[in-house]
């Protein structure tokens, strides 16, 4: 399943305002980067954030938000949301919290 062009229109925008970001193919999809570390991002199942294990029953709170799985495994600190659950105001409190989390990481170097 390709990704949906829409989707990730909807990432750009909600990240628009936030300095520092780079987009990267990852997880078979493209991720927000702010120093290194993932933010978010989309793949052919919908969006994901990586919001930390502190905000992780927050995040779980939100309707339509569940675990993010990989690879039949649940992942610590990612949640995951399908397209049509993903509304503009509860997205908008999952990008916050994952910018929360990755703005307390420190920056990752660069491989060289």
């Amino acid at each position: 399943m390709a990704l949906d062009p829409g989707l990730l229109e909807l990432m750009r925008e909600d990240l628009a305002d936030a300095p520092g970001i780079a987009e990267k193919k990852m997880f078979g999809g493209i991720c927000f980067l702010l120093d290194g570390n993932m933010v978010c991002g989309i793949s052919a199942a919908g969006f994901m954030f990586r919001i930390g294990k502190a905000a992780k029953a927050e995040a779980l709170a939100q309707p339509g938000v569940r675990e993010m799985t990989f690879t039949g495994r649940a992942m610590a600190g990612f949640v995951e949301v399908a397209p049509e659950a993903a509304e503009d105001a509860p997205r908008a409190h999952l990008v916050a919290l994952a910018l929360a989390h990755a703005r307390g990481l420190p920056p990752k170097g660069a491989k060289g």
